[in-house]
C-alpha cells in the first residue's frame, strides 16, 4: 500500500509542482559528475565512458537509497526524488507554451521556446516545420520523460529511477555520434537503449488505447513496421502511434548541427500538424501516461 501511495503522490506532485526553476534537481548533479569526468575519461573514450556511465548510475541509486534509508525524512526524500524525476507536467506545460505561441501568429518565440526542447536547429524552421518538431518531441518524450522513469520507479523504487534517470541523462550529453562523443558515449546510449526498450513498446501500446477509446483504432503491426524503420530503436515506437493516434505525419528532413537529416515517415504521409492537432496529441499523450500510472498503482496494490 504505501509503494501504492507513493507513485500515485509523486504523479500527482509531478503534474501539480513538476520542476520549478531555481529548485535544487538531482539532474543537474549528475550532469555536473559527468562534466567534471568528461576531461579523464577522454583519455581513453570507450574504457573510461564506459566506467563513468556504470560508476555514476551505481553512484546515484547508492545515494538516492542512502536518503530514503534516513530515519525521520527518509519518506520525504522518497517522495521528492520520486516526483522530480518524473517530467510529464513540465513537459506538457513547455509544449503547450510553444503551442499557443503558434497559434498566437508568433514563429520567433515558437523557434525560441522549442529550441530548448529538441537538438535539431529551430531558425529555419516554417510555423508547419515548428508544428511537427513540437509533435515529434512531445510523442517522444511521452517515453523518456514519464513512462520509463515510472517503469523503474514501479520495479526498482526510487534507486531503480535514479540509476534510469542518470544512464539518460548521460545518454543525453555524451551520445552523439560526433568524434567527441562517439566513444565516449557509447556505453550510455546502448544502456538507456536497452533501460528504454520495454517502456517505448508499453508507451505506444497505451497510446494505441487511449485511441481505441477515443473511436479510433491503429494497427499496431504498422506502428512497428514504421517504428523499426527509425534509427533508434525506441524512439518511434511512441511517435508512430500518436501520429496514427492523431492522423498526422512525422518524419522528414530536418538540421542537426549544421547538417541536413533524412528520417523515415511515420503516420499518414502529408498531412501537417495544426494547432489543434497539436491540442489533441497533449491530450493523447496525458492519457496515455495517465493510464500507465493507474495500471502502475494497480499493480503495486496488487504484488
Amino acid at each position: 500500500m504505501s509503494e501504492a501511495l507513493l507513485l500515485l503522490a509523486c504523479v500527482l506532485l509531478d503534474l501539480v509542482v513538476g520542476d520549478p526553476p531555481g529548485w535544487p534537481h538531482p539532474v543537474r548533479v549528475i550532469g555536473a559528475c559527468a562534466a567534471r569526468l568528461e576531461p579523464w575519461a577522454q583519455r581513453s573514450p570507450l574504457v573510461r565512458g564506459a566506467l563513468v556511465t556504470v560508476v555514476v548510475a551505481a553512484g546515484a541509486a547508492l545515494g538516492a537509497h542512502a536518503l530514503i534509508s534516513l530515519p525521520w525524512v527518509g519518506k520525504v526524500f522518497a517522495l521528492y526524488l520520486g516526483f522530480a524525476g518524473l517530467a510529464l507536467g513540465s513537459l506538457v506545460r513547455e509544449a503547450r507554451r510553444v503551442r499557443r505561441a503558434l497559434a498566437c501568429g508568433d514563429a520567433d518565440t515558437a523557434r525560441r521556446l522549442l529550441a530548448f526542447l529538441v537538438s535539431r536547429e529551430t531558425a529555419h524552421l516554417d510555423e508547419a516545420g515548428l508544428a511537427r518538431g513540437l509533435a515529434e518531441t512531445l510523442a517522444e518524450n511521452t517515453t523518456d520523460g514519464f513512462v520509463a522513469p515510472l517503469f523503474w520507479l514501479t520495479v526498482g523504487g526510487v534507486p531503480g529511477l535514479w540509476a534510469y534517470k542518470a544512464v539518460s541523462t548521460l545518454d543525453s550529453m555524451w551520445g552523439y555520434r560526433t568524434p567527441r562523443f562517439e566513444r565516449l558515449g557509447k556505453c550510455a546510449a546502448r544502456l538507456d537503449d536497452l533501460a528504454a526498450y520495454l517502456p517505448a513498446r508499453l508507451t505506444a501500446l497505451a497510446m494505441a488505447g487511449v485511441a481505441w477509446v477515443w473511436g479510433r483504432r491503429i494497427s499496431l503491426c504498422s506502428v512497428a513496421r514504421q517504428a523499426r524503420a527509425l534509427e533508434s530503436p525506441n524512439a518511434g515506437w511512441p511517435m508512430a502511434a500518436a501520429a496514427a493516434a492523431i492522423g498526422a505525419g512525422m518524419g522528414g528532413e530536418d538540421r542537426y548541427a549544421g547538417q541536413i537529416k533524412r528520417k523515415p515517415l511515420l503516420g499518414p504521409a502529408g498531412v501537417p500538424w495544426t494547432v489543434e492537432r497539436l491540442e489533441e496529441l497533449e491530450r493523447l499523450v496525458v492519457a496515455a501516461s495517465l493510464g500507465g500510472a493507474a495500471t502502475a498503482v494497480v499493480w503495486k496494490l496488487v504484488v
